[in-house]
């Protein structure tokens, strides 16, 4: 059997990076964990291929050579994944679809021959037993959760890791928190569910045996979602790990009260991490609690995000307008906050209600859905009748984007963040590609971009007060200049 494992490609959005790596000649962010995953639980007889579509296209060839498709894909490349099944089709492939976007749209899919959903852990083994009997069916589902601990180390050897800027891996899945905008727990639950150390060791050491030296991403939902085990059994064996080699660079996500806990930021910090990305949503209480975000709420949360930056923890954030409680103030309120905090990689959507959840299920009852959500949650778009009038909020939406990703006023929220931030380690080693990319972003930013005074002041800034930070500084420039090309196509 060959099997042709398929990605589809991503728009072109805020989590998309694609102008930033261009910078460091990168096709795509980050490898389909879940494909690669799902490679090493199918057969070992099987003949397998993996076309990322982020890295390059699928050719004929490849149809041609394969004797099914499986494709996964998220909800914002629904588009591309219908074209992607189109071509399968034409070519006369059997077509077995999974992940999230078919999981939570299945029925948005007739074309497609087999459905292979929820968690593969448990749905692909009753798949494969039915289809090696010659009479697989055309949908598997469970309403269980999966014990990690049966899941196998990825299949790395399928793809060309020079194409990417970070690996990843799993630890968890599942989030303890309730938020009514966020599927993860309808589709993930809310008990995490863990790897054991071991497990992410093995994984840890498949990357580096196949030479990966720079990021990892751990993909959890919440990576302090088990505290305990956290802190007790994971941190502890990653700083072990990381002795004696070229030390890598981790970054996750989690939730905000991460800040409340020095001892698990300072294990965090010396087991590798230095950035992680955080729902802040809103500094509004009312928003706050129209979502059920518990954890953010009676907090200084500016003073928050600093502390966390002071452990040497860079903050990425999210951001929503568009709550019933939000008034026009909302707009310059979001803005302030955001330059104060030095919160310099925020991404701001408008809110949306995924299938599923509760702010769904409510705006259902009252008639204030319009249709599906785009998945891109910083393209403009929302799939709900808001509370405030649309033009209204897409215009104070523009007046965010505008303000915060102006040369201006992102340059100067780096230096705020610089101003706190104390990292572990003094600098990564600079490789040559970092070298490449601080003489395009001279070009592009310091010659040709009309923001370009602001960037000589804050290289110049960065150079006398923070000289160790300055590739950092240059790489947090690379990344305005995506999200203000970003911006300029999708919102403007």
């Amino acid at each position: 059997m060959k099997i042709l494992l398929l990605y589809p490609e991503f728009p072109d959005t805020f989590w998309s990076f694609k102008h930033a790596l261009r910078f460091i000649r990168k096709k795509a962010t980050l490898p389909p964990l879940g494909l690669l995953t799902v490679a090493a639980m199918l057969p070992a007889s099987w003949e397998k291929r993996l076309v990322d579509l982020n890295v390059r296209e699928v050719e004929e060839a490849d149809l041609a050579w394969a004797d099914c498709a499986l494709i996964s894909a998220m909800v914002v490349q629904r588009e591309a994944a219908r074209r992607l099944i189109g071509r399968c089709k034409a070519a006369g492939l059997r077509v077995i679809a999974g992940g999230p976007l078919f999981t939570g749209e299945p029925e948005a899919f007739p074309e497609v021959d087999h459905l292979v959903l929820n968690e593969a852990e448990l749905t692909l083994a009753p798949f494969l037993a039915d289809w090696q009997a010659g009479h697989p069916k055309r949908r598997y589902t469970s309403e269980e959760y999966a014990d990690l601990e049966q899941t196998p180390v990825p299949l790395w050897e399928l793809v060309d890791m020079r194409r990417y800027a970070s690996m990843c891996l799993q630890y968890s899945r599942g989030c303890p928190y309730d938020c009514d905008f966020c599927n993860v727990t309808t589709l993930l639950g809310h008990r995490p569910r863990i790897k054991s150390p071991a497990q992410v060791i093995a994984e840890l050491d498949r990357l580096y045996e196949l030479g990966w030296r720079k990021k990892v991403f751990f993909v959890d939902d919440n990576l302090i979602g088990n505290k305990k085990a956290l802190k007790t059994d994971l941190l502890p064996k990653l700083k072990e790990w990381q002795q004696g080699k070229e030390r890598l660079a981790f970054y996750t996500e989690a939730s905000v009260n991460l800040a409340d806990d020095e001892e698990l930021m300072r294990l965090m910090a010396q087991a590798g991490f230095d950035m992680v990305f955080i729902g802040i949503e809103t500094p509004d209480e009312l928003g706050l609690a129209e979502c059920n975000k518990k954890q953010n709420s009676q907090r200084d949360l500016v003073e928050t995000v600093k502390r966390i930056h002071r452990a040497g923890l860079q903050v990425q954030a999210g951001f929503i307008v568009g709550f019933d409680s939000d008034t026009l103030s909302i707009f310059q309120r979001q803005i302030e906050f955001i330059q104060q905090s030095g919160i310099v990689t925020a991404m701001v959507g408008l809110l949306q209600a995924p299938p599923g959840t509760r702010l769904y299920e409510r705006l259902k009852l009252e008639g204030r859905l319009l249709g599906q959500m785009s998945g891109d949650n910083a393209d403009g778009s929302t799939n709900i009748i808001p509370a405030m009038n649309l033009e209204v909020l897409r215009e104070g939406y523009r007046k965010i984007m505008g303000h915060i990703y102006s040369p201006e006023h992102h340059y100067q929220r780096i230096r705020t963040f610089l101003r706190e931030y104390r990292p572990l380690r003094a600098r990564a080693p600079f490789e040559r590609e970092h070298f490449m990319a601080f003489w395009r972003a001279l070009y592009h930013l310091g010659i040709r971009c009309r923001g370009r005074f602001y960037y000589w002041r804050l290289l110049l800034w960065t150079f006398f007060h923070r000289p160790r930070q300055l590739p950092l500084a240059v790489t947090l420039c690379i990344y305005g200049y995506h999200f203000r090309r970003v911006s300029q196509t999708h919102i403007n």
